[in-house]
C-alpha cells in the first residue's frame, strides 16, 4: 500500500507522461495536417485549372506506392480528400495576417516543379484566424475528424463549434458522426427552460442553457425490436431500459462531464415512495441532473411530478458544495411556446427536450446505419 506522499509523487509524474504524450501527438497531427494542406493546395492548384488530365491524381498515387513501398494514406481517395480539406478552408486560412506571411508564392500559380509548401499552418503564433476559429484547436484535431465535419456541413461556423467540441469532450471519429447525424449545431441552446429565473448565479444558468439540446437523436433504440407488443403499448420503462442497456451511449449524446448515478432512482418522504428514471451528476454544473422519461406529447403535469423529485433531491442527495439539481423532461413531443408559457411558475431549475429514435429516421438514413448483429460480431 502506497503512503499518501509517494502515491502524490506517482500522480504527479503520470500526469506528467500524460501531458508530454498529449503534446507529442498534438505535434505530430498538427504536421500531418500541414503536409495535407499543402498537397491539397498543390493538387487543386493544377487539377482544377491546370493541365491536369483525367486520371492524373490515380497515376500519382499509383506511383507514390511503387517509389515509397509500405506508404499508406495516399491513395487517390485520400489525395481528392486532401484537395477538399484545403479548398473548404484556405479563405479562412488566408484571413489571418499571421499565417500570410509564411504563404510565400502560394498566391501564384503552382507548376509540377514547384515545391509545396508543409509548412503553411505551422505559425509561431497559432491566434484565431476568424471570428470564434481557433488554429491550435484546429490543428489539434485529426484528417479523418476534419474530413466527416466537412462531408456533413455548409458553414464555417459549424465546422468551427464541432471542431471545437470534439476536442474539447474528445469525441472518437465514430461520436462525432453521431453528433452531426444528430444535427447538434442547430440544437444547441434551444432547449426551453427557465435556468435563467430559477438558477440565481448568471454564469451557472449560460451554462446549464448552454449544456442541454433541445432534441436527442437515441438512435439505438429500435421500436420495432422491442417486443411483439402494438407501438402505442411501449412505455417509458420499456425506453429507460433500452437506454440503460446503451447507457455509454446515452451520455455521449447527452453532453460533457456527465456520470451516471442510478435509474428507477428511490427517494422517500412522509412514507410516500417515489423513483425517477434516470440520475446523473455533472462535473461543469456541479449538479445532480434528474431525467425524465415520457413516451407521448408534454404535459404540464410532468413538471409538477419533477418539481417534487428535485425537492427530494436537494433536500436528501445533494453535497453542501453542490450547486441545485436539475431536472430534464425527455418526452417524444413538444410544443416548445406551451412549454416555455407553463415552465417560468416553477422556482427548480428544469427543461423539457424531444428524442428521436430509430424508427424515426428517414428510411434511407436507417438503411446507411450499421446493421445491429453486424455491430455486435465486431464487438
Amino acid at each position: 500500500m502506497l503512503s499518501e506522499d509517494l502515491h502524490n509523487m506517482v500522480c504527479t509524474i503520470k500526469n506528467a507522461i500524460l501531458e508530454s504524450q498529449l503534446r507529442a501527438v498534438k505535434a505530430v497531427n498538427a504536421e500531418q495536417l500541414s503536409l495535407y494542406y499543402g498537397i491539397g493546395q498543390y493538387v487543386s492548384a493544377n487539377s482544377r485549372k491546370g493541365f491536369w488530365g483525367t486520371g492524373a491524381i490515380d497515376a500519382i498515387s499509383e506511383q507514390l506506392r511503387k517509389e515509397l513501398p509500405g506508404l499508406r494514406g495516399f491513395s487517390a481517395t485520400s489525395i481528392k480528400k486532401m484537395r477538399s480539406f484545403y479548398e473548404e478552408w484556405h479563405e479562412v486560412i488566408n484571413k489571418s495576417s499571421a499565417v500570410a506571411v509564411n504563404l510565400g508564392t502560394t498566391d501564384k500559380s503552382l507548376t509540377v516543379d514547384s515545391e509545396i509548401d508543409t509548412k503553411v499552418l505551422l505559425v509561431d503564433n497559432p491566434t484565431a484566424v476568424a471570428v470564434d476559429f481557433n488554429l491550435s484547436d484546429f490543428l489539434s484535431l485529426g484528417f479523418s475528424h476534419h474530413i466527416e465535419i466537412i462531408n456533413k456541413t455548409t458553414s464555417t461556423s459549424e465546422r468551427v463549434f464541432y471542431i471545437h467540441q470534439a476536442i474539447q469532450n474528445r469525441w472518437s471519429k465514430y461520436t462525432l458522426r453521431t453528433q452531426l447525424e444528430a444535427d447538434v449545431y442547430h440544437h444547441q441552446g434551444t432547449l426551453p427552460n427557465n435556468f435563467t429565473k430559477a438558477i440565481s448565479d448568471t454564469r451557472s444558468a449560460l451554462k446549464a442553457i448552454e449544456m442541454f439540446k433541445d432534441e436527442y437523436l437515441l438512435d439505438y433504440i429500435n421500436v420495432e425490436e422491442l417486443g411483439e407488443r402494438d407501438k402505442e403499448d411501449i412505455d417509458e420503462r420499456v425506453i429507460e431500459q433500452a437506454i440503460i442497456h446503451n447507457i455509454k451511449k446515452f451520455i455521449m449524446t447527452f453532453g460533457r462531464d456527465f456520470t451516471f448515478v442510478g435509474n428507477q432512482y428511490h427517494l422517500e418522504v412522509f412514507g410516500v415512495d417515489h423513483f425517477s428514471d434516470l440520475l446523473f451528476f455533472n462535473r461543469e454544473l456541479n449538479a445532480l441532473v434528474c431525467v425524465e422519461l415520457k413516451r407521448g406529447d408534454f404535459k404540464a403535469s410532468y413538471l409538477g411530478q419533477l418539481t417534487t423529485y428535485l425537492r427530494l433531491l436537494d433536500d436528501q442527495v445533494r453535497k453542501p458544495h453542490e450547486n441545485p439539481s436539475i431536472g430534464i423532461v425527455l418526452c417524444k413531443s413538444a410544443n416548445k411556446e406551451y412549454v416555455e408559457y407553463v415552465i417560468q411558475d416553477y422556482d427548480k431549475p428544469m427543461g423539457v427536450a424531444t428524442y428521436r429514435t430509430l424508427n424515426d429516421m428517414p428510411e434511407k438514413l436507417r438503411k446507411a446505419l450499421p446493421d445491429v448483429e453486424e455491430l455486435k460480431k465486431l464487438l
